[in-house]
């Protein structure tokens, strides 16, 4: 059996020219990236290509691909024109296949700006809202805020005369201490066409930051003031954390997992060519997100074979919950149970509630409401 790929998630480069505090990836269980290469080299992008040929063969949906890290633009413009346009050649559909960098905008100069467009690759920026927002986990290696060159970048994008396609939007991890709505409307105010929002990761044995315990509503009570602004907002950026919960409701999908109850299927190639579940399992403990025999993509049809596997069908099937109060709860159908990492613990693995349970219903709720859906 064939399972289907929606994303492909590549690691380019394995450091990062930020150090900030939440970072599933160097804060977390897992310190993998250690060992891996800094950058990925020209036999691994070659075997990745080979095998996003085959996936094509076997599978007649598109998939996305992002280029990701560490941080993906320490590649450099050589590298990164060379995988691109190694991409594009397998991949010419750009609609079918998008193709996007998730940056945090330091390295942004014209010179990648212009590399991306022609290679059709769409550029998200990390950026968690004004500077005093972004300021609380975002540093620099020594310590310093990373606000005003992240801010740099965004204005070169901007004033590409591709942006509308260029700059897909922001990623904002939450920071539940801050204002939801300061932060909306700033994002809006620089340009940012789309906003996605991030809960911190955490689970019941690493509690995410700012969380007290499993009733408390930190994010939930800063998703709902967000929500409350948002559908009342006479001109709004759309945020696809809310959109997506909008979709389920109304019958429709989100656009990514962790909410409503389909699967989805997402592989990630580290630079030295191991594939690997999605890493934000990383978050929970060290190997949670390896295959086993560690299958890597320069190995022929390793890929295909991942693909074809029950390991890789019992890997997406852990996006959605098994405890019972999951299962008998009224809107698991919208929630799905929340990322697989947030339902973790030493003691139980997967099989509790997410730790945002609670926070779940809050802003969920609030949703229905405003939607006068009983």
């Amino acid at each position: 059996m064939f399972n289907s790929l929606d994303t492909l998630l590549i690691k380019v480069a394995s450091r990062c020219n930020l150090d900030c505090s939440y970072c599933y990836v160097y804060q977390g269980q897992d310190q993998n990236w250690i060992d891996q290469p800094k950058r990925i080299s020209t036999e691994t992008i070659d075997s990745i290509c080979k095998s996003i040929d085959q996936v094509t063969t076997f599978q007649n949906k598109g998939f996305a691909v992002v280029l990701h890290g560490g941080e993906p633009l320490l590649l450099g413009s050589v590298k990164l024109e060379e995988i691109l346009s190694k991409l594009r050649i397998v991949l010419p559909n750009y609609e079918k296949y998008p193709i996007a960098i998730q940056t945090n905008g330091i390295l942004l100069n014209d010179e990648i700006i212009e590399i991306c467009s022609h290679y059709k690759t769409s550029i998200s920026v990390s950026l968690d809202g004004v500077k005093k927002s972004n300021d609380i986990a975002r540093f620099t290696h020594d310590g310093q805020s990373s606000f005003q060159k992240v801010i740099n970048g965004i204005d070169k994008l901007i004033a590409h005369p591709d942006k509308d396609f260029l700059f897909s939007g922001t990623l904002s991890v939450i920071q539940p201490t801050t204002s939801p709505i300061e932060n909306y409307e700033y994002l809006k105010s620089i340009g940012s066409k789309s906003i996605d929002v991030l809960l911190q990761d955490g689970n019941h044995t690493y509690l995410p930051k700012n969380k007290e315990n499993f009733e408390s509503l930190e994010y939930g009570t800063w998703l709902g003031e967000l929500l409350e602004h948002y559908l009342n907002d006479s001109n709004p950026v759309p945020i696809r954390f809310f959109d997506d919960l909008i979709k389920i409701i109304l019958g429709g999908n989100p656009d990514k997992e962790g909410k409503g109850e389909n699967f989805y299927g997402i592989l990630v190639i580290e630079t030295n060519g191991d594939i690997r579940k999605n890493d934000t399992l990383r978050a929970t403990f060290n190997g949670a997100d390896y295959f086993e025999n560690s299958p890597n993509i320069n190995v022929p049809n390793a890929l295909l074979d991942i693909l074809r596997s029950n390991e890789y069908k019992e890997a997406s099937k852990i996006q959605k919950p098994t405890c019972e109060e999951c299962i008998k709860c009224e809107i698991n159908f919208i929630c799905g149970g929340g990322m697989p990492l947030s339902r973790w613990s030493k003691e139980k693995n997967f099989d509790n509630p997410s730790i945002y349970c609670q926070d779940h219903k809050h802003y969920i709720y609030k949703l229905l409401d405003l939607m006068e859906i009983k």
